[in-house]
């Protein structure tokens, strides 16, 4: 088990307005592990998945990708750490260009990450084949594609250019518990296989239990708790923490990818 962080936030703060979205918030992801971040709507967890993108700036505090604050990086710089922390979305069909097929969208996503030309068709079938689809899917279009299918091209695409961090915001969340667990486990998989850092956000406990090494519980943009995922789940210190615990529904069983 490593214990050596590769994406970590430093005293996080978001203000839009007169509300405080995070407030001195801190995380660490270590390297080849999962971290939970979960807490119900208007938490602040889906404000510091954009922060820990640069989709939104901090009015306070940095993301740190490797040692390096990504909000002090040279347009070079981005551009390198956007090859090694990828985003799999909440909802993958409005991800997918509706008129463009998978092959298409691949293509884009890795001319875009600088992915060589000659290789787009094998690094293609490669990523579909991670996530246990064929190379037949590359022509389909996202309306011909269930949740489960579009999800995983989704992580497929993602990993096309071998990503070290995949931010999961709230990524399962979409689907009916068995396809959950389907996607779930070829996230597990691949973190075996490629040796993946996951940054996951969740209002759910069960996948938290489920995928996650450590776990944040925010709560009006505040931590109310961090550490062990089994030692916080186990022993709740925080009243907030253990009213999410009581809503927690039945463990997702684990099934075949």
């Amino acid at each position: 088990m490593s214990s050596n962080p590769i994406f970590y936030g430093s005293h996080i703060t978001k203000i839009f307005g007169d509300h405080t979205a995070l407030d001195d918030v801190s995380f660490t992801v270590r390297q080849g592990m999962t971290l939970g971040v979960v807490g119900e709507s208007g938490s602040g967890k889906s404000t510091l998945g954009k922060i820990s993108l640069r989709l939104l700036h901090p009015n306070n505090g940095d993301i740190y990708f490797q040692g390096y604050p990504i909000w002090g990086m040279t347009p070079t710089q981005i551009r390198e750490m956007r090859l090694h922390v990828q985003l799999i979305p909440q909802d993958p069909k409005n991800a997918l260009n509706p008129a463009k097929t998978v092959w298409q969208s691949l293509c884009f996503h890795m001319a875009a990450q600088k992915v060589e030309r000659r290789r787009w068709r094998d690094v293609a079938v490669d990523s579909l084949a991670k996530v246990a689809l064929g190379p037949e899917y590359l022509e389909a279009y996202p309306a011909e594609l269930s949740g489960g299918q579009a999800q995983r091209i989704a992580i497929a695409r993602a990993i096309s250019s071998r990503p070290d961090v995949l931010v999961c915001d709230e990524a399962v969340s979409s689907l009916d518990k068995s396809v959950q667990a389907q996607v779930l486990n070829v996230l597990c998989r691949l973190q075996q296989e490629m040796g993946l850092s996951l940054f996951f956000i969740t209002h759910d406990l069960n996948v938290v239990d489920y995928m996650c090494d450590d776990v944040l519980v925010l709560n009006n943009g505040h931590v109310v708790e961090s550490g062990n995922t089994r030692e916080i789940l186990d022993h709740p210190q925080d009243a907030y923490t253990r009213e999410l615990l009581t809503a927690k529904e039945g463990a997702i069983r684990e099934v075949e990818s």
